[in-house]
């Protein structure tokens, strides 16, 4: 594969992803308008479950095919990768339909654990009515995941990209119109607009399956013509493939669900522990704020952070099997600096700004600003996580993965009800907390021992880092006090914007001029600004 072809496909792959984030971001503001806190509570109810359900049920298959398909292509074998590429498409028609059967199936008995009956406003039904309605989209997703996987196999990263917003522009249009029409035409439910939400998972997966199978029809006469230039030398047992495959995944699956999993626990614990402590009337408006408003806007960071620092992953992988230990520990490096230099002032600046942020996506809300100030830091936790099971997978540690995952998941379990009832919401974000710093010091020990690497030098960076950030944050604070003479973002949307703009624009301004003249910039990405210091020395000399 040539190396313009290979950055083409990474540009349209990612910009494909990128698109798709962004919109599955700023639906959440015209849909919170019409579901509101009680919409957004019973959202959460199904979508958590819906998600690790699906986890289970493509088992990290699509990726691996994808990984395989190459690799026999590669070779010339093409009828190996075409082989399991169909018997994956029946294997995850399989999981799909007996993943929607159990989900259907288990809805009764996941709700009454979700709901606190006696004083929470949504009752066991709705609960029930939702996650059923989103499991339907687990017949068609692995399968869909699949192709996707086959089609990059093959280099071809067109289809994915285009799949991938197509069903996510498909899947938010139906959600929102079904919303409208259900909640303003025909003044129906919340429970039956929040259902019709969630079954918009499996219309969206229908139209970017379309796009896959329209795909394949122009393409069938080339994927022809390459069974027919198959070399036949190479005879592998799908059995054998598939064992390969399932235990080389499993870590990855596992890694995908963290989130999806502390979010479970928070399901099947919060409404009860806050009802404990007398708060149940308030607890599905502070579940919906906790785990479905403010966890978009925490997650914006990360993954920007993540994307950035996880290209430095095969180079670090490269440098591992060269036992190349110099690259290595520069690779190391430059990405635990890019993710620190890159998350840090973004996740405290959201908190700084924490009010005006959340009101401009939602509307004003004193939980949602205290809710988002204490949730926001989380997110150099959640980028850690990320990054450093990344790198445990380029130096094929990742069975590692679920021994930190499990115990972070452990700390989070025990810590949960206690903290709520101490701490109410905020309970359980610094349960969350806990767990992740947990996991990211499992991960950070394991990548010392098996690395030799050394953190010092990333530590005082990061230090620095922190006075720079510390800094910004006075200039936000500074600002967002001096705009707030004259505009208060708790009077409107348009308020919230404006505050929360000038505000951001602010820090980063400062963050961005502080890195380059303290020459952090120049160090991590390059000398692009030295004209800067040019000028300075031509000062310093006149």
């Amino acid at each position: 594969m040539s190396t313009s072809k290979l950055l083409r496909g990474t540009f349209i792959l990612t910009a494909g992803v990128m698109i798709s984030r962004l919109l599955g971001l700023f639906y959440v503001i015209p849909f919170y308008h019409l579901v509101g806190e009680r919409g957004g509570a019973l959202y959460g109810y199904g979508y958590v479950p819906y998600q690790i359900f699906l986890s289970l049920a493509t088992a990290g298959l699509p990726v691996a095919v994808s990984k395989f398909v190459s690799k026999y292509n590669a070779l010339e074998e093409y009828r190996v990768g075409y082989t399991l590429f169909r018997s994956g498409l029946v294997l995850m028609l399989a999981s799909g339909v007996a993943s929607w059967l159990i989900l259907y199936g288990l809805a009764p008995v996941l709700a009454p654990h979700v709901i606190d009956a006696e004083t929470n406003v949504n009752s066991v039904d709705d609960v029930v009515a939702v996650i059923r309605a989103v499991s339907f989209a687990l017949i068609i997703v692995p399968m869909m995941s699949l192709i996707r996987g086959f089609f990059q196999g093959h280099e071809s990263m067109g289809p994915t990209a285009l799949s991938q917003v197509v069903e996510q522009i498909v899947r938010i249009v139906f959600l929102l119109g079904a919303c409208y029409v259900i909640l303003r035409i025909w003044d129906g439910s919340i429970v039956t607009a929040v259902s019709a939400a969630t079954f918009a998972a499996f219309v969206g997966a229908v139209g970017g399956l379309l796009v896959l199978v329209v795909y394949w029809w122009k393409r069938r006469p080339y994927l022809r013509s390459l069974l027919e230039r198959d070399r036949g030398e190479v005879s592998v047992s799908l059995p054998a493939m598939y064992k390969e495959l399932l235990l080389s995944s499993i870590p990855f699956v596992f890694v995908g669900l963290s989130m999806s999993l502390y979010q479970l626990i928070d399901q099947f614990t919060f409404n009860h522990a806050m009802a404990a402590a007398g708060l149940g009337n308030i607890s599905e408006h502070a579940y919906s704020v906790f785990n479905m408003w403010a966890q978009k806007l925490v997650i914006i960071p990360v993954t920007l952070a993540t994307s950035f620092s996880l290209a430095l992953i095969p180079t670090i992988t490269k440098a591992h099997v060269e036992q190349n230990r110099k690259a290595l520990r520069q690779y190391l490096n430059q990405t635990f600096q890019v993710l620190m230099f890159l998350t840090m002032p973004a996740v405290i600046g959201m908190a700084v700004l924490a009010g005006p942020m959340y009101s401009s996506f939602y509307s004003y809300d004193p939980l949602g600003e205290q809710v988002l100030r204490w949730y926001a830091p989380a997110a150099i936790l959640y980028a850690l996580f990320s990054v450093t099971a990344a790198i445990m997978q380029g130096i094929n540690q990742q069975r590692f993965t679920v021994i930190s995952l499990a115990a972070g998941l452990l700390v989070k379990l025990s810590l949960n009800t206690r903290l709520i009832m101490e701490w109410e919401t905020v309970g359980a974000i610094v349960a969350t907390m806990a767990g992740y710093f947990v996991s990211v010091a499992f991960n950070l020990w394991v990548i010392q021992r098996y690395t030799r690497y050394r953190y010092r030098f990333v530590l005082r960076r990061t230090v620095f880092m922190a006075i720079l950030t510390a800094l910004m944050s006075l200039a936000v604070m500074a600002v967002s006090a001096l705009v707030g003479r004259w505009i208060d973002y708790r009077d409107g949307t348009v308020e919230s914007v404006l505050v929360a703009a000038i505000g951001a624009a602010a820090g980063a301004a400062v963050y961005l001029f502080l890195s380059i003249r303290s020459g952090l910039f120049s160090a991590l990405f390059g000398d692009r600004f030295a004209f800067w210091r040019r000028k300075k020395e031509k000062k310093a000399v006149s």
